[in-house]
């Protein structure tokens, strides 16, 4: 089924390499207007209470860099007043990876080191607490996503939990139906995983060491793409219960 109408999509993105992924092909196929904030080249969130109207869907996407590093990236500044103005207006908010730690940190939850860095493809056992939520019809069950981080955050207060994994006890939280955060990378294409391991590819220097028992090697990286269809599809149901939620605001 069409959207009743085509939405005003606005995605914060931190890094060249960390794009939409899977989600790009899913917004278009629905005819949404997609605009791109592009804020390691210096631009800068669009102005809510400027001209045109503001967005309906808010997207933040992942990033290397860590929510507090804002003297190094000054553009954090403005970009968590936009995060925070668009949960004001009950717009549609999905962040993934940096962008859910972005979230959780405007939204008043500690974000700071996981104990244990989580790259490569680990099982996520959702939470009791998401079968009374659309999540649990998303994510029915144990299921094995993609993870590149080193970050992680608390659950802020008034949300409900996704699940974990063994090294990272919150992988994700719904906030008031309309925000969801996301630790891990369903929307992972072998694209993605090539910008990955071409920018960040050294991070994985520590797989099978003491330090990196949750860091897997670039050939089981490349293995696990056979999970991406699967997570993909998750994907794309998340993006359809935000789009429900994004058309009534």
């Amino acid at each position: 089924m069409q959207p009743l109408r085509p939405l005003r999509i606005e995605i914060l993105q931190h890094v060249a390499f960390e794009g939409l992924g899977s989600m790009e092909a899913w917004f278009k196929s629905r005819g949404h207007e997609l605009r791109y904030t592009r804020l390691y080249a210096g631009e800068l969130p669009a102005d809510p209470a400027g001209k045109g109207s503001p967005a309906d869907w808010l997207v933040i996407m992942g990033g290397p860099m860590g929510v507090h590093d804002e003297a190094e990236f000054p553009w954090l500044v403005p970009e968590k007043r936009a995060i925070e103005a668009a949960l004001k207006r009950g717009a549609a908010v999905l962040g993934v990876c940096l962008g859910a730690q972005l979230l959780a940190h405007v939204l008043g939850a500690e974000v700071g080191p996981n104990p244990e860095k989580e790259i490569g493809w680990f099982p996520v056992d959702p939470a009791p607490d998401t079968a009374a939520t659309w999540l649990g019809k998303t994510f029915p069950g144990r299921f094995t996503p993609f993870h590149w981080h080193g970050d992680t955050f608390a659950i802020p207060a008034g949300a409900v939990p996704l699940g974990s994994s063994h090294a990272c006890k919150n992988q994700g939280f719904l906030y008031r139906e309309n925000a969801l955060g996301l630790q891990f990378h369903p929307e992972i294409t072998p694209d993605a995983l090539a910008g990955l391991l071409r920018h960040c590819g050294g991070e994985l220097a520590i797989a099978g060491t003491e330090q990196g028992r949750y860091v897997q090697p670039e050939d089981r990286l490349k293995a696990g793409l056979i999970h991406a269809d699967g997570v993909n599809a998750m994907m794309a149901s998340v993006c359809e219960r935000m789009e429900n939620r994004a058309a009534c605001i």
